[in-house]
């Protein structure tokens, strides 16, 4: 009936993405040597914890990657099934990579759902994907409400309001799919056959020190114990975040801020694809 394919580019060489918020290089020894960390501790146990195990997760990496981190990679196929490294020649290739490995799919219908390599997903998030599907010729699904979680330099935890964000599902026809990846995730807000789903909480954006773009817009106090209940991450990590995360109320100002911010973004957003704002395709 469908096929599931969960897509994540990893270390992809592109002329555009030279440095991270710091202006640090990145791609080097150090900037693997972190990020293959953040992905083990996780976007990797996140994944490997889905309810849901029908899915394939095709992860890209270059063709340039270090042997050191290729083993790491082995080991991690070794734990997951469905985990599946492709590697290939620099961004240029990485659409029509995808494309290419998704025309062999028999299945009359196709769901792609992206996940950044920093982040992770609550143990439901491909179970509630697949639970929207109904034959539908093309459609995008966007899981509004989620949480983000900022590791460095301190540890806050809170929720988030974003719709078209790096999460985003597309459900679709098999017949010279689009894929999810087609365009930018912001720019779903485009589209017009796009459901918003809210009030359930299914990922989890991770805040570190080399984001490019990313910083800490959580808001409200977040149960760290039901957290933990819905996403699965390292054993270490974990420990650590229950005994260092700064509570909500020591951090109500900002808390407050982002909310609104929030809140103002998504009714803003919405008012000006409702008036025509947008070149709805």
């Amino acid at each position: 009936m469908f096929k599931h394919f969960l897509i994540t580019r990893f270390n992809l060489r592109n002329p555009d993405w030279t440095t991270s918020k710091k202006n640090k290089s990145v791609l080097t020894e150090e900037w693997h040597e972190n990020r293959f960390e953040l992905f083990r501790d996780f976007c990797f146990e996140s994944v490997a914890a889905q309810t849901n195990t029908n899915f394939e997760w095709l992860v890209y990496f270059d063709i340039t990657t270090p042997e050191k981190f290729k083993t790491i990679i082995r080991t991690l196929q070794e734990k997951m099934d469905n985990f599946i490294p492709i590697f290939i020649d620099g961004m240029s290739l990485f659409l029509p990579s995808i494309k290419s490995y998704i025309e062999k799919c028999p299945e009359d219908y196709i769901i792609t759902s992206r996940i950044d390599n920093d982040d992770c997903l609550g143990i439901n998030y491909i179970k509630e994907i697949q639970s929207h599907f109904d034959k539908q010729d093309f459609l995008a699904v966007d899981f509004i409400d989620g949480y983000t979680l900022q590791i460095h330099p301190s540890i806050k935890l809170g929720k988030r309001l974003d719709q078209y964000n790096p999460f985003i599902s597309l459900i679709e026809k098999n017949i010279n799919p689009r894929t999810v990846w087609s365009i930018r995730h912001s720019h779903w807000k485009r589209e017009k056959q796009v459901v918003q789903i809210k009030d359930k909480r299914l990922w989890a954006s991770i805040i570190h020190q080399e984001n490019k773009v990313n910083e800490f817009e959580g808001y409200g106090e977040v149960d760290l114990s039901r957290f933990f209940q819905n996403f699965v991450i390292s054993t270490a990590w974990e420990k650590k975040i229950k005994e260092n995360a700064i509570p909500q109320s020591k951090w109500k100002l900002q808390s407050t801020l982002n909310f609104m911010d929030s809140l103002w973004d998504y009714t803003f957003r919405n008012i000006k694809k409702a008036v025509g704002v947008y070149k709805i395709k």
